[in-house]
């Protein structure tokens, strides 16, 4: 860690609020996107957002700085207050056909996913089922497998199988339509223009 931020890190720790104001500027934006991976709407990322940089500064002195970056440390708070703030909306079903489901990798073109931007994304992300959301968000973005999601989600690892599946089969008809609707708007806009 660079001695800014260790300067930092050690100033919000023993209290001083100029410098926790410091530091939730500067990792602001990155963990709100973090946040709005993981809730439906904006007003609740904020509060998600919010509340996890509450337990940020009253944590901070546990940080360890040879375990991984300051702003790792944060993304896990991030991410696990989302969960929380959302456990109750959020009823996981045991996968009953633990095998059941299928392994292949969702293909879309790679035309589509040039058009696609990372708000558009997000946006069709939040389209799946609050469990499925979840599940995709920390096995693809986040980088979780399935073991980390189950033992943090209380979830079987079959379980936490299926809604990866079940995610990317339904992103996959989302992004297909998506591109079905764009093609139709575009067709129909160049016969006005004739």
């Amino acid at each position: 860690m660079d001695k800014e931020i260790a300067a930092l890190v050690k100033a919000c720790a023993e209290g001083h609020r100029l410098s926790q104001e410091r530091l939730y500027k500067l990792f602001y934006a990155d963990m709100l996107r973090t946040c709005i991976r993981y809730v439906k709407t904006d007003d609740l990322a904020r509060e998600a957002l919010n509340t996890a940089f509450l337990k940020v500064f009253q944590h901070l002195h546990t940080y360890e700085a040879f375990k991984g970056t300051l702003e790792a440390w944060m993304r896990t708070i991030m991410i696990r207050t989302c969960i929380d703030l959302n456990r109750k909306e959020c009823k996981f079903e045991a996968a009953t056909l633990a095998d059941d489901f299928s392994h292949e990798q969702a293909f879309v073109a790679p035309e589509i996913l040039d058009k696609l931007y990372a708000q558009d994304l997000i946006g069709l992300i939040r389209h799946l089922p609050y469990a499925t959301q979840l599940v995709f968000n920390l096995s693809v973005i986040d980088g979780y497998s399935h073991k980390e999601i189950a033992d943090r989600l209380e979830i079987g690892e079959a379980t936490s199988r299926w809604h990866l599946s079940e995610g990317k089969k339904q992103l996959r008809k989302l992004l297909l339509s998506n591109t079905e609707s764009d093609i139709h708007y575009h067709t129909e806009n160049k016969g006005e223009k004739k």
